[in-house]
């Protein structure tokens, strides 16, 4: 059994490549494999999901795909490209990476983009499993935590974030036995719905020193993701989560991680003591 990651240089790829690493054979598809992440026991292979010539030889051998298409209005097409490709190749099962509430009237664009690649993939034929965790502890906190402020795109609401581990993790068990999770959606979170607020007080007292939460508007979010460099199209996408979650929209937990895991999801508390140095050098 061969098991084809996608999306390697990504920050969930790259954790569900260091869990399965040495446990199966495992390969992994990238653009350019000077950026890939080193790992003993990873068969790289070079392709491009905007490319669907080049995916023939990736997927040749493939038992199980990890798809992940990274945020953007192409992303259909690149999930088309892989499930066309996987089709092709024999491949009996795929684990695609949605995005939390994906729908067709979902509050987001990239909600509603996702929920035509997820429901492509139920309709394709082939074996699959669809996870639409949270928002991400990784982005909210290394991301957002600049000096002694923390920005974010919660509002003034409250999220079930999740650690990606913990994503990565599902995915993982999802990948080595597939068929006990056939036809299912998950929808990863933690084991709580936090503030930001909350999530400055914890830096706070991890740090012993003072971390304070600033609260944007949709609009302030928007214009300083562009201020940063960011496209304006993912600037829009993310003024749109901030909007959705500011209204309560993300404020739920699951016990899908530890149904897949047996394994209780980590906590906002344990993410801050793990990750304290990276915090330390924001």
């Amino acid at each position: 059994m061969t098991i084809l990651i996608t999306g390697t240089t990504g920050t969930v790829s790259r954790e569900v490549l260091r869990q399965l690493a040495g446990t199966t054979p495992v390969r992994a598809l990238v653009r350019d494999k000077s950026r890939a992440p080193d790992l003993a026991g990873v068969e790289y292979a070079v392709g491009d999901l905007d490319e669907p010539a080049t995916l023939t030889p990736a997927f040749d051998g493939v038992t199980a795909l990890w798809l992940l298409t990274p945020m953007g209005p192409q992303a259909p097409s690149q999930s088309m490209n892989a499930l066309w490709a996987a089709r092709q190749a024999g491949v009996r099962h795929v684990v695609r990476l949605s995005a939390i509430g994906a729908a067709h009237d979902a509050p987001t664009r990239n909600g509603r983009l996702h929920a035509l690649s997820d429901a492509e993939l139920r309709e394709s034929g082939l074996g699959w499993t669809i996870l639409r965790p949270s928002n991400f502890m990784q982005n909210i906190l290394l991301g957002g935590l600049v000096g002694d402020r923390l920005y974010g795109v919660y509002g003034e609401g409250r999220v079930g974030a999740v650690d990606v581990r913990d994503i990565a993790a599902v995915a993982a068990a999802v990948l080595a036995a597939p068929e006990r999770h056939e036809g299912r959606i998950y929808t990863p979170t933690g084991p709580e719905s936090v503030t930001l607020y909350q999530a400055a007080d914890e830096i706070s007292r991890v740090l012993d020193r003072e971390v304070r939460y600033v609260p944007q508007s949709p609009e302030e979010t928007r214009d300083a993701l562009l201020a940063a460099g960011l496209d304006a199209w993912s600037a829009g996408v993310l003024a749109e989560y901030r909007a959705a979650y500011g209204a309560g929209w993300g404020d739920f937990t699951t016990g899908d991680v530890a149904e897949v895991t047996s394994r209780a999801p980590r906590s906002l508390a344990e993410f801050v003591r793990d990750h304290r140095d990276q915090l330390a050098g924001a």
